[in-house]
């Protein structure tokens, strides 16, 4: 083998050991985790009502770790009241802090805090994003019924753009094929709309009237299923529940099932074609195709946040009101219970951070 033979071989040696090194490397930077909080379960508890601070739970995915208050933990300061929910997009979570009118924007993995949206906001509810614009449920005065919104903000700058006015009562929201659906439950009073804005525009294309106070939402496929609780015994004008499932590609509503009249669900949640919620102290299970409610629940409990995934049920307890709640894991294929852990004060809202 001559010199030059010598060289080119030594050269693609170098280059093969090099090649697999940074392959090696790579493998390595994508095994890191991307922080403490990365792959769990995140709990927002709203804290004592008109006063202290709502904080924010994690439990891992292994259910070997748990750590209370993760917020203040990371940044030595509270997120204030009432922590209302949280919402995320890409890399970054807001959370929504009702009575402090306030979004604080973290890092969703690690929960460094990176801003703090504190304009523009009045009574501020639910987050959804879609690209880089958020959407952020407004209620204002909660006994007017004039100045509700939803603030659309610049994500890459965290400030709030524009207004879109909307009915009474904004709460949670879903987003599809660039619209945002917003269930009106009314705030303080009660509400029967559903609105649909279109995320180019930022213009309210559609008003879909439904059952008295729809409070939960999920979408499956092009369908998006609404659970009205109905108007409570002490407005002197009673209404029982309502299911609807309303077609996103034109709006229109294909199906709709209704409760009895002192009958007022909530907490509606979906896991493959089954669709759970929650009444009367147990937790329902009926499929998508029935053409009629079922009578039997197969959980028993009163519960204050309820989501089903991956054939488990996780679903809080908030007690007293007053002290610690739980967080409880069932088996949905046994309908028995897993695992149950200490959490905040009213917990009020189930996150996972895969």
């Amino acid at each position: 083998m001559n010199i030059l033979k010598k060289l080119s071989y030594l050269l693609i040696v170098v280059v093969l050991i090099a090649s697999c090194k940074d392959d090696d490397d790579n493998a390595d930077q994508q095994m890191q985790p991307l922080g403490d909080y990365e792959h769990g379960i995140l709990i927002t508890n709203e804290g004592p009502f008109g006063s202290g601070t709502g904080t924010v739970s994690f439990i891992s995915n292994d259910l070997s770790t748990e750590v209370s208050s993760v917020f203040n933990i990371e940044n030595g300061s509270d997120l204030g009241n009432i922590v209302n929910s949280m919402g995320f997009n890409e890399e970054f979570g807001y959370i929504v802090v009702n009575n402090s009118h306030k979004i604080s924007v973290v890092n969703r993995y690690t929960f460094e805090e990176l801003a703090i949206i504190d304009t523009g906001l009045n009574n501020p509810r639910h987050f959804v994003a879609v690209g880089d614009t958020g959407y952020v449920s407004n209620w204002g005065d909660p006994n007017v019924s004039t100045d509700d919104y939803i603030a659309v903000i610049d994500l890459l700058t965290n400030t709030i753009t524009s207004n879109i006015p909307v009915v009474l009562g904004p709460e949670r929201m879903v987003t599809t094929n660039n619209k945002v659906y917003v269930a009106h439950q009314g705030a303080y009073g009660q509400n029967n709309q559903i609105s649909v804005i279109d995320a180019t525009t930022n213009a309210v294309l559609n008003q879909i009237t439904i059952g008295d106070v729809p409070n939960s939402m999920v979408l499956n496929g092009t369908d998006l299923w609404v659970l009205c609780g109905g108007s409570p015994s002490f407005t002197g004008a009673e209404t029982g529940g309502s299911l609807y499932r309303i077609n996103t590609s034109d709006n229109t509503l294909l199906t709709s099932l209704d409760f009895q009249d002192i009958e007022h669900p909530g907490l509606l949640s979906v896991d493959g074609t089954s669709l759970y919620y929650a009444l009367n102290g147990g937790v329902f299970k009926m499929d998508m195709s029935d053409s009629t409610l079922p009578s039997n629940s197969i959980i028993t409990g009163f519960f204050y946040a309820m989501i089903a995934k991956n054939g488990m049920l996780y679903a809080t307890d908030a007690g007293d009101f007053a002290s610690n709640g739980t967080l409880t894991l069932f088996d949905l294929l046994t309908n028995t219970e897993v695992d149950s852990f200490t959490v905040g004060i009213i917990p009020g809202g189930i996150y996972f951070n895969e």
